[in-house]
């Protein structure tokens, strides 16, 4: 009798213990299940923030075009393109599965900037050369902005290091020089902190004020420059001076280059260096959605190409 009643134990604990192992395995099947499907929602939101952010982009775009047309021969801050993009709800516009009681946030926000109304680094170099007229206007820049001007000998330097050849005249038959060991060309104001004197806080004071833009974007614009960089331009013109030209600006914009130079009062001023137009643009985005969010950064090219405005995304940046 004791020897069934030892066996029917053993028979109840096994039994308990194949319960227990069978439980565990069915949670796990269940809990990696639960991981594979939260994977693929999180995969799935963030292609959905993807192509929310380029309509977003494809929108300022046509913004910008559709501005260029309206206004042919200068940029204003007065024209819809600098009407930032208020927190937009977009969940009536987002196909998905509803859970019950779940809090679905979708949004979208964001603004456009004109970066030329920022100082391009780089003009500091034409070609292997400074540029002597703009490291004279960096070193202004940085003084009004109570910086080490000293760090625009040093920025200068690495521009003409790393810039590309100037292209080969016709006929030019002398031998090609391959530089070697050039340093990193800038690609954004972050890469400034590789060069001796430069921190974070300084590359932060800078980011309102200079931008690392194409070659060919060699005008600041002073229908949106800020009073520094206006300042920087002019060769003994004060940031007091600037602020009152831009106050002056909001009651009338300038349509065309002599309408800045009048306000100068006799002040020189190197036409060269300044516009009143914009051809780059940066478009700042900002997506939520769900528990997922993305924010980009994108610059945006529009030119004149055959009496049409033309847009194109030059490069795109997201965190």
């Amino acid at each position: 009798m004791k020897r069934l009643h030892r066996q029917r134990g053993v028979a109840v604990i096994t039994a308990l213990l194949l319960t227990t192992l069978a439980v565990t395995i069915v949670a796990s099947l269940f809990w990696s299940q639960q991981v594979q499907v939260r994977s693929m929602e999180n995969q799935r939101l963030h292609l959905q923030t993807k192509w929310i952010l380029r309509g977003a982009l494809d929108w300022a775009r046509l913004v910008l075009r559709q501005d260029g047309m309206d206004t042919r021969t200068y940029t204003s801050l007065t024209s819809v393109w600098n009407t930032p993009l208020a927190e937009t709800r977009l969940d009536q516009y987002i196909e998905r599965e509803r859970v019950e009681g779940e809090v679905f946030d979708a949004s979208l926000s964001g603004r456009i900037v004109d970066a030329t109304s920022r100082y391009n680094l780089t003009n500091l170099a034409t070609g292997p050369k400074v540029n002597v007229d703009h490291l004279a206007v960096y070193k202004r820049l940085l003084v009004n902005l109570q910086l080490d001007p000293a760090l625009a000998e040093r920025t200068a330097k690495l521009v003409a290091a790393s810039a590309p050849p100037l292209p080969r005249e016709e006929g030019d038959t002398s031998p090609v020089v391959v530089r070697t060991g050039a340093p990193i060309a800038l690609t954004q104001l972050d890469d400034l902190l590789a060069i001796q004197g430069y921190t974070p806080a300084i590359v932060d004071k800078l980011r309102q004020f200079a931008i690392v833009l194409p070659a060919d974007a060699v005008t600041v614009n002073v229908n949106t420059a800020a009073p520094e960089v206006i300042a920087a331009l002019l060769p003994n013109f004060s940031v007091s001076q600037a602020n009152a030209l831009v106050e002056r600006r909001k009651q009338a914009y300038y349509r065309q280059k002599s309408d800045f130079v009048q306000q100068l009062y006799g002040a020189p001023a190197q036409e060269a260096l300044f516009d009143v137009k914009s051809e780059y643009f940066l478009v700042l985005s900002r997506v939520r959605l769900d528990r997922a969010a993305l924010d980009a950064e994108a610059l945006v090219n529009r030119k004149l190409d055959d009496q049409t405005f033309k847009t194109s995304t030059v490069w795109v940046r997201q965190n």
